[in-house]
């Protein structure tokens, strides 16, 4: 499968660029749109790109260490060079079979690794906290916010008082005004999603109860959550280059729905009813 995935050409650069957007300034952010959105070759010289995009020279240095690389010239020439090979394989037919393969090997791989880190002691715990929390607010930004959403639509189903949060500012606000009755969840695949980890942050320095979904390993959190429960992930992955970015967040979830679900089945087998009951009565008044 590897050799499938040398065949299976995606511009690295370019994957590697929109991977450091969220580490960006807004400067930062109006040069990557530049050289995501470029598909011919031109003159990338460190002047001529400045002058182009009026921004300085130090500025274009520094974009460049952010995205991963040494300096510009390094940059420069791993750009080049996957914008020959993405024109080259442009002008190709794909063979359906080999992307299909990579796909399902991608996701069988999330799927593998989602289970192998699935940590059961901490699915314990955080579902007891839902069961014991008035209120539940799930924070995301982007992709996240999309499994923040799917996150409330499952368990409102059940009787959870539920909210998804995906704007900044009421994300902080929210998190200024919940008391110790509330469970707040974040959700960044990255870790570094700053808009989410100053939020939970706030909230946990007023005594609310926590969680961070990620798959980032590497950073300490403990001065934004009580709990990090940890997804599996791919290079990139926040991208969507390949697969859906949510896939390994919506297996976790489907793992603490499944268990929240089986303690006191009864009563939410009646919630769950009643709400697709409402549902259904309100498609047929709009039908």
């Amino acid at each position: 499968m590897n050799e499938l995935l040398d065949n299976y050409f995606e511009n690295e650069t370019k994957k590697q660029i929109k991977a450091a957007i969220p580490l960006m300034t807004h400067v930062e952010k109006s040069i990557a749109q530049f050289f995501i959105n470029n598909e011919t070759k031109g003159n990338f010289a460190l002047k001529e790109v400045a002058s182009l995009l009026y921004t300085s020279e130090a500025t274009l240095s520094r974009f460049a260490k952010k995205c991963g690389y040494k300096g510009y010239r390094e940059l420069i020439f791993s750009y080049e060079r996957d914008l020959d090979q993405e024109k080259e394989n442009g002008d190709q037919e794909k063979d359906v079979d080999l992307f299909t393969k990579v796909v399902r090997s991608s996701y069988q791989n999330l799927l593998n690794d989602s289970f192998s880190i699935l940590d059961r002691e901490k699915i314990r715990n955080f579902t007891a906290k839902l069961n014991c929390s008035t209120h539940v607010k799930v924070f995301g930004i982007g992709n996240s916010g999309f499994a923040a959403r799917e996150f409330q639509l499952r368990f409102m189903r059940i009787g959870l008082d539920v909210e998804a949060v995906t704007d900044s500012q009421i994300m902080q606000m929210t998190a200024a005004l919940a008391n110790n009755d509330t469970c707040i969840i974040g959700i960044s695949l990255s870790g570094k999603t700053k808009v989410v980890i100053d939020a939970l942050k706030n909230a946990k320095s007023r005594g609310v109860y926590t969680v961070l979904f990620t798959s980032e390993r590497g950073i300490d959190f403990s001065a934004a959550c009580d709990e990090v429960i940890y997804v599996a992930s791919l290079e990139n992955l926040d991208t969507g280059s390949k697969v859906s970015p949510q896939f390994p967040i919506l297996v976790v979830f489907d793992v603490i729905y499944t268990y929240y679900f089986a303690n006191d089945f009864y009563f939410k087998e009646q919630k769950l009813r009643a709400t697709l009951s409402a549902i259904s009565d309100e498609r047929g008044k709009s039908g």
